[in-house]
């Protein structure tokens, strides 16, 4: 067998990294995504796109992705390969490190398909030293869904500063379904997972006024929903409610003013996501009408 030749691509190889045949059976791919169009966007660097190589012959090829103003990536979610091998020492090769990010139709497992390619890639991931974390629903909005009504039993303000942003986070990490925020919690403590979302809100693109803090007519705080944009889409940026407040069903209150918040703005779609384990938020966006998109596989 000739020696593999692994690799991050030069500017203007980019259709070499398209070379590799993709049934589109999971992945980007799978939902009308194409590689050279994202590329041409700048969605998509050279320096963070990488191939495997037999006889200069795609066989392993992977995609870090990151926001514009990004130094480094911050997921991975392209990669697919014909030599699993090669795929997993693709990754091992690369310096690049970041959660990756596998995208499947819904129902994903009752195709066999679709299960094979996506445990192919899950296997080869876990071969370089990934692991599975959680699994997710991501939705889109649509307005042919229907906006909801609001209930109308709590207030809502822009949150005057990042300091009090930080504090609902402290609250709402307390006791959370949330598996990354699980993991950080448990790695780095509770103040650094506060400190993660607030970067997290800070790099959206979308205007602080997005980031909603929610009291009961008391003037009770509840928690905070932001209805901000990604650099691809309209998003439910993040839903939390403090541990005082559960019980109440506020989620979907938090839900729906975010959706009301972006219909009233005129936007055509609204993602969102959360993890399958999260039965009471998988819940409450089934209530609120939002039907699933897809299904993801973190790996970290």
């Amino acid at each position: 067998m000739t020696d593999l030749v692994i690799r991050s691509i030069e500017p203007g190889e980019e259709r070499l990294f398209a070379s590799l045949p993709d049934p589109a059976l999971v992945g980007r791919a799978r939902f009308g995504q194409d590689y050279l169009t994202m590329a041409a966007t700048g969605a998509y660097r050279p320096e963070w796109t990488w191939v495997a190589l037999r006889e200069d012959v795609v066989v392993a090829r992977a995609a870090w992705w990151g926001g514009p103003k990004d130094s480094k990536p911050i997921t991975l979610d392209w990669f697919d390969f014909i030599d699993g091998a090669a795929a997993t020492e693709l990754l091992n090769t690369s310096p690049l490190r970041a959660e990756y990010e596998l995208r499947l139709p819904p129902g994903w497992r009752a195709d066999p398909a679709a299960r094979a390619a996506g445990e192919s890639r899950i296997a080869a991931a876990e071969a370089a030293g990934y692991r599975v974390l959680v699994e997710r629903f991501r939705y889109l909005w649509t307005p042919e869904c229907g906006v909801p009504d609001r209930p109308g039993r709590l207030v809502f303000r822009p949150a005057p500063d990042e300091e009090s942003v930080l504090q609902a986070f402290r609250l709402i990490h307390q006791g959370s379904l949330d598996a990354h925020v699980r993991l950080r919690v448990e790695e780095d403590g509770l103040e650094a997972a506060a400190q993660e979302e607030l970067d997290y809100l800070k790099w959206l693109p979308s205007p602080r006024s997005a980031w909603l803090l929610a009291y009961t007519p008391a003037g009770e705080l509840v928690g905070i929903t932001v209805p901000g944009h990604t650099p691809s889409d309209p998003v439910v940026g993040y839903i939390g409610v403090v541990p005082e407040q559960r019980g109440h069903g506020y989620a979907f209150d938090l839900l729906v003013e975010a959706t009301q918040v972006h219909a009233e703005a005129g936007v055509d779609r609204i993602a969102a996501a959360t993890d399958q384990t999260n039965t009471p938020m998988a819940a409450t966006f089934a209530r609120a009408g939002y039907p699933v998109q897809m299904e993801r596989v973190d790996l970290v």
